[in-house]
This record gives C-alpha cells, structure tokens and sequence, in this order.
C-alpha cells in the first residue's frame, strides 16, 4: 500500500503530517493526519496512540488546526490520529442535508444502496486505517484510546463498548449518546442501515450498553450551552444506561459552553492528559 504524504509541518518539537492513500473499505482516495511528538525521532520508539473522531461536516483538518492538542501531546509522548468522517469523491453518494452524506459517515458500515459501497466507516477506522498506522508509524498497537467529539464521540463510545479489548480508555466530546432516539441519529443510521430499527442497536452506545456492551470507565465533557443538547445529544440516556451496568461514567456539564471547537479545544488538554494516564499505566 503506496502512503502519500501531503504536508508535514513541526510543531512543538513534533511532527504534525497529513496522508492520502487508496481506501480498499471505501473505494476512494482517503486522508488522515498523524501528529508524532518528539519521542517519536528516538531509535526504537513506539509510542501510545489516542484516535481522534470528529462530528458531522468535518474532515481530519477541524481539529488538526482548531483542537489545539499539540502541546500536551508533545509534552506526553503520545501520537494523536485523526481520521477523515466520511469517503469523498465525484462518485461517492452524498445528500443535499449536512447531516448525511459526504461528512457525516456515522462510524458505520452501510448496508443499505446507494452508501453500502462507499460508506463503510466503521471497518475503516476499526480495521484498514489501523493497519496502515502500525505499517508507517512508531506506534503501540497495544496501547490505544478513542475519543471524538459529537459524531465523533458516538462513535468513539460505540467502537470501545464493541471492541474494549482494544482501548484503555475512551472519552467523548458533547457524543450523540443515543442516535436512536434523536433526529440525527434516525435519518444516518435510517438511511445507512435500513429502517429494521433492532439493527441501529449495535451502533447505538445507550443500547449497546443496555444490551451487555461494558468498558471500566467513561469520560465526557459536554457544554451546557450546546444548542443541540436536549433534541440531539441526550446525555441524560447515556448516564441511566451507565448507573444501571455500574459503568462509572463522569459527565462534566461545563456552564456557558457551546458545540464548537472553543469548547473541545478548552477540555483538551484534560482528556490527553486522562488518557495517558492509562495508557502509560502499567
């Protein structure tokens, strides 16, 4: 697999890149950044990993360029990726709404035409980006995190409440903590997957949890100013769901605080900082 390297820019005392390759999940050309911090350039390093998912509308460059991880990230030693939300091309199936379509994947494998070719997400992240992180980068496959903000941060809770083997940790940014019971969450995973709604469950982290799915620990910040908070995010479903299976679940609801990345870029450096605590713990 040819890796293209599209820009590399140094950033405290790290190495901020950006990559294209040939998607075999999706059928197209994707793009992600790595960010590798200083301890990368020592002879035989590998280093932890914290995957980043963003929300609806963006690309890897949002919080690339607005999320302001850098620092930290340098300063622990720990390489931040941060995948594309959806494949992009002339040919790829899109939709007039910014809520489905080209940026706005949802972290699924589509079952349902015309996005079952293209818009299989879930595999990519889960599976094919993974394997080109190990190939082509000082990275530590056996310590990894997920985090994500609102799209982002469904999906990063429901690929760790699937996979939790997998990740030491998992936080999240305002998540759509139930997509089968807003909006959002019932035309992406409607359009995706079929209106059999008792398939939507497995890309649900409120359901999964209520269905067995269980990790040690989760972290979420969500503004009490997001203006999608009560009739897309719903935190409140995910917190019962939590209490109910013994999942010690923080929920911070930061006063006057809004989506956007004013917000993730303020409580960044806290979620770094609490993931790798467990990925440097013995």
């Amino acid at each position: 697999m040819t890796l293209e390297t599209v820009s590399t820019n140094k950033s405290f005392g790290g190495t901020q890149g950006v990559y294209r390759h040939a998607s075999a999940e999706t059928g197209t050309d994707m793009t992600f950044a790595v960010f590798l911090p200083p301890q990368a350039e020592a002879p035989g390093a590998k280093l932890p990993v914290l995957w980043y998912l963003s929300g609806l509308t963006c690309t890897h460059a949002n919080v690339m360029e607005k999320g302001e991880y850098r620092r930290v990230a340098a300063e622990l030693g720990v390489i931040i990726v941060c995948p594309d939300t959806s494949p992009r091309g002339d040919d790829v199936p899109d939709d007039e709404g910014y809520d489905f379509g080209k940026g706005a994947g949802f972290y699924v494998d589509a079952t349902a035409e015309p996005w079952r070719a293209n818009y299989r997400m879930y595999s990519y992240v889960t599976r094919e980006l993974p394997g080109i992180v190990a190939a082509h980068f000082p990275a530590d496959m056996d310590r990894q995190a997920i985090t994500g903000h609102s799209m982002g941060g469904h999906g990063a809770l429901t690929i760790a409440l699937k996979q939790p083997a997998r990740f030491r940790s998992v936080s999240a940014f305002a998540p759509i903590s139930a997509p089968g019971q807003c909006p959002w969450g019932h035309k992406a995973l409607g359009g995706y997957l079929g209106e059999d709604r008792s398939g939507w469950r497995a890309h649900d982290a409120t359901a999964l949890i209520e269905d067995g799915a269980r990790v040690a620990e989760i972290l979420v910040d969500q503004g009490a100013a997001d203006n999608f908070l009560a009739e897309q995010l719903k935190p409140e479903l995910l917190q019962a769901a939590c209490e109910t299976a013994g999942i010690a679940l923080t929920l911070r609801m930061q006063p006057g605080y809004d989506h956007s990345y004013y917000f993730i870029s303020t409580f960044m450096d806290d979620h770094i900082r609490w993931h790798a605590e467990r990925l440097f713990a013995e």
